[in-house]
Order: structure tokens, then sequence, then C-alpha cells
């Protein structure tokens, strides 16, 4: 989820309670807060820390914190704080920046897995961090510590997907960590998504992935298929993630203020291109209720 700002760049905890409230009622099934998206390198420790507090106590659906960073050190100190502010699971991003062996990415993992009774879920996203979590780490992470329960894979790679779910342990579990390559990890078996798309056409994507699951492969793929504009609209060279996600949620009214530097301000076209989808979903939407995708 992305985090709220108000007009003076500060945490605004009320927005974000309203904003997992919406999410919720959109078919998402739990929300990742201080991750990625939510602008997690530019938080403060407190920021996070209140925001998990006060949103897990205000949310119908699990709170997953996003509470580690490139310091083994620190990322155990806010996996404490997270589990002390109440939230039911913890998401773990490789290290970035340092690029540390595989060596060192088991040994930070297993820190941050011995720091907490809660559930872990890796973070496998090379593109941001310069570092893959290699296949045989994940499953000695799974085999060695029993809180290590998955991952949220942006690797690109659906066949490394395919032989990770084939050597893990039956009960770690796999969501797509990219929207456009959920509907390929499903096909491998990948059980969900940890999704950006899913602030603007989230119940379409929650159809998607139970029409898979149900064995409407057709039907989700059609659906997929007409959600690829929707989904690329949410990050590029030039208007990265999250200056999309909050571009088109203020263009669906929520205040959720600007992105803070190095992101800043969303630029005009930015801006109008949120209006234009906006515009174009709501067309979609209207065409998709008379004539409903064939099962």
């Amino acid at each position: 989820m992305i985090t709220p700002f108000g007009d003076d760049g500060e945490l605004d905890v009320t927005a974000a309670i309203d904003l997992v409230r919406f999410l919720a009622s959109s078919g998402t099934e739990a929300v990742v807060l201080a991750g990625t998206t939510g602008e997690s390198p530019v938080l403060s420790a407190s920021e996070k820390i209140e925001l998990w507090r006060e949103v897990t106590a205000a949310a119908t659906i699990p709170v997953i914190a996003g509470s580690t960073t490139n310091d083994t050190r620190h990322s155990v100190e806010l996996t404490k704080e997270a589990e002390a502010a109440g939230v039911a699971a913890i998401l773990a991003v490789t290290p970035y920046y340092s690029r540390p062996s595989q060596e060192g990415l088991t040994r930070h993992f297993a820190a941050v897995a011995e720091a907490t009774s809660l559930p872990v879920l890796l973070y496998d996203i090379p593109v941001r961090t310069g570092r893959k979590i290699a296949t045989g780490t994940m499953v000695r992470l799974a085999r060695t510590h029993a809180n290590v329960v998955g991952v949220k894979d942006a690797s690109g790679d659906p066949a490394g997907t395919a032989r990770l779910i084939a050597e893990a342990p039956p009960s770690f579990e796999v969501y797509s960590g990219d929207d456009n390559l959920t509907l390929p990890l499903l096909a491998v078996g990948a059980v969900g998504v940890v999704s950006v798309a899913a602030h603007w056409v989230g119940a379409e994507l929650a159809e998607m992935v139970r029409r898979f699951v149900e064995g409407d492969v057709a039907g989700a793929a059609e659906l997929n298929g007409e959600l690829l504009d929707a989904v690329a609209f949410q990050s590029g060279d030039d208007g990265p993630n999250p200056l999309p996600a909050k571009a088109i949620l203020r263009a669906m009214g929520m205040h959720v203020g600007q992105c803070r530097l190095p992101h800043g301000d969303a630029p005009g076209w930015l801006e109008e291109r949120a209006e234009a989808l906006l515009a174009d979903l709501e067309t979609w939407r209207t065409k998709r209720q008379a004539r409903p995708v064939t099962a």
C-alpha cells in the first residue's frame, strides 16, 4: 500500500486507515505497510511504528509490516517493533545496495526470522536490490526456520519460480510480486499477488485469481488481457512506482498527497494519464456489467 502524506508532507494516518478500508472493500485480503510502494526508505522508524500500530488497530484485514532494511541489526530492531505494534506478518526484503553473498543473505533473513514469532515472507526483487535470492537459499531458510513461510516473487523469472515451488516444502507459499506476471506465476503454483495495481483494479484482480483457482483458466486469461493497460500504468522510467499509484488515487478523490523526495511531486502529464485511465476503466466496467466475462 502507498503511504499517504498530508499537504505538508507529513504522515497522514487517518488517510492510511481510510485507504486500508477501501482496499479491503475491493477484494484485498491483507495489506503491506511500509514496503517499497509505501516509500519505506523515506519513512523514519517512528513513522513506520506509528503506521503499523494505528492501522493494525483499525483494520479489518491483516497488516504485513515491511520492517527490514539493508542493515541487519536495524531490521531486527524494526521487526521486534512491528510485532509489538500488533502486525500479522513481516515482509523481509533482500538487503539492497550492499549486494551480500548468498551466505550473507541466509544469515540476514535468519536473524530477522529468529527475532519474531510472526510469519516472515521473503521479498525477492533483484531489479531494485541488486541481488537475487537463490532458490537454494530460500529452500534452506524454509526448512530451517518454520516461520519463513513464503516469498513475494518479483524476480521476473517464471521458470525459476516453478523450480522454487518444486523444491520448497509444500507449506512454502509463493505470491507474485509483479502484477503483469501474476497469471503466469499462478500457472506454475503461486497462490496470489502482492499487488500495486490493486489500488485501482483490486476487485478485478481478485476475480482473476479466483477464476484461475476455481479452474476457469480461460476466463482468468481473458480478464488478465483486459487488465494489461491498467496494470502497466503503475511504473515507467519517467514515472516510477509509487508516483502513478498516488496519481490515480488522487484522481479517485483520495487524500494521499505527493511522494517524498527523491520521487517528489508527480509531473503534470502523469496526472493527466491517471485521469484518462480512470475514465477508461469506468467505461470498461460499464460495458463489462452489460456483458460479463465469459465463464
